[in-house]
């Protein structure tokens, strides 16, 4: 039997595609992994109540700069993804319940550069701390004191799952962007 390559990584690793400079959050993230064989796919990730954890207006500023034209509309962000062996397809905010939640939709050839996840021994893992919060999978959770893991078998073609990133407890400090998007000049 195969040993699983045991290396934790934290909700903040899980959303690094849009997370740029560390002031941008958001409520929760869910990933929908197409599989066109073990190694290879697509990914739809979702992020939910898109926010800032600004504390002046410069940084607030910043934070809509690089939500709305850094990693909305430019070139740029595509290649630095692409680096990182995300093949950008198609990337979009938008407002619901008067929130506001992106989506991006990208290729791999290489399942570790979906945060990490690994294909071994006939299953898909993804290694968690333990503390994040996992809302739903369509996979077996197993748990230690130390770490979380997701696994999949092979008979999984969709790997799914979902993660709470940011509570937004009340005595937190968050500023809304939805004010900010113009859904014309955003598309």
């Amino acid at each position: 039997m195969k040993k699983f390559l045991f290396v934790p990584i934290s909700i903040t690793a899980l959303i690094s595609l849009f997370v740029f400079n560390g002031c941008l959050t958001f409520h929760k993230v869910s990933y929908v992994v197409k599989l066109t064989n073990p190694n290879e796919g697509s990914v739809t990730v979702n992020m939910f109540d898109i926010r800032s954890t600004a504390s002046n207006n410069k940084e607030f500023d910043d934070d809509k700069k690089n939500l709305f034209q850094y990693m909305l509309k430019s070139k740029e962000f595509v290649d630095a993804q692409k680096s990182q062996g995300k093949d950008i397809v198609s990337r979009k905010l938008y407002l619901e319940n008067g929130k506001l939640n992106g989506q991006a939709e990208y290729k791999f050839s290489d399942i570790s550069n979906v945060e990490g996840m690994k294909y071994d021994g006939g299953f898909h893992y993804i290694n968690l701390k333990s503390d994040d919060s996992v809302i739903a999978t369509n996979g077996e959770i197993i748990r230690s004191q130390d770490y979380k893991r997701i696994v999949w078998d092979s008979t999984f073609t969709e790997l799914k799952f979902t993660m709470l990133a940011n509570p937004f407890n009340s005595k937190d400090h968050f500023r809304l962007l939805t004010p900010y998007f113009n859904q014309k000049e955003n598309r």
